[in-house]
């Protein structure tokens, strides 16, 4: 993605959920607060109907949408189906926020190399759906969150920043809630801290690293 100049529009932004919406309320409360953020929301999409995320941008009047796994004879039939919708937004980034599908080929032949998605563990260690449960089953001292460009693995893309939350005595596996509370914590203020540089700078992806900042930096 090319630096924007200056006087450049704000980057569209379109947010894929499954839940509450935490993640998406804080790019929300990060746009509202900062006429500089550089970047808008321009629509929400899910994969189920009800989602407190739709909810709460319905509340703030943005475009919404919901495209069902099961509404779709294949999985790549759905695939195809989210790509068209979230391209009708013409979208500069995507942002995975809880979003607890994996997109496919015709997803990442459209917008690859600038999905954001996050994830609740220091990648490349504990990626999968359980990342808070392996590293506390692993014994880690420290574990965190990873906001990364979504590639064709599960949580293999570029990491574009973490975050380090530390394991205490008192996180055990019948505990996972509170650290996983915490580590959300860290996660919603680095997901928009990268979202708004990216925005605001653009980046490069060189094999696996990610430079955040003007081309030619």
């Amino acid at each position: 993605m090319a630096s924007p100049p200056p006087s450049a529009p704000p980057a569209r932004l379109v947010v894929l959920v499954s839940g509450s919406g935490t993640n998406l309320q804080a790019l929300l409360d990060a746009i509202g607060a900062d006429p500089a953020y550089g970047a808008r929301i321009v629509a929400v999409g899910a994969d189920r109907e009800g989602t407190g995320g739709v909810e709460r941008a319905e509340r703030a009047g943005i475009p919404t949408f919901v495209c069902k796994v099961k509404d779709h004879a294949t999985r790549a039939a759905w695939d195809e189906a989210l790509t068209a919708l979230v391209a009708e937004h013409r979208p500069d980034l995507v942002v995975s926020a809880g979003f607890m599908k994996i997109v496919g080929p015709a997803f990442l032949a459209a917008f690859g190399g600038r999905t954001v998605n996050t994830h609740p563990a220091l990648l490349p260690s504990f990626p999968g759906a359980h990342g808070v449960r392996d590293a506390l089953a692993y014994g880690v001292k420290v574990t965190g969150c990873t906001v990364h460009f979504v590639d064709d693995g599960v949580d293999t893309g570029p990491i574009i920043a973490q975050g380090v939350v530390e394991v205490t005595e008192e996180d055990t596996p019948e505990g996972e809630a509170a650290l996983h509370e915490r580590i959300k914590e860290v996660e919603r203020t680095l997901l928009v801290e990268a979202v708004g540089r990216i925005a605001r700078d653009g980046h490069r992806i060189e094999g696996r690293k990610v430079h955040l900042g003007h081309v030619g930096e």
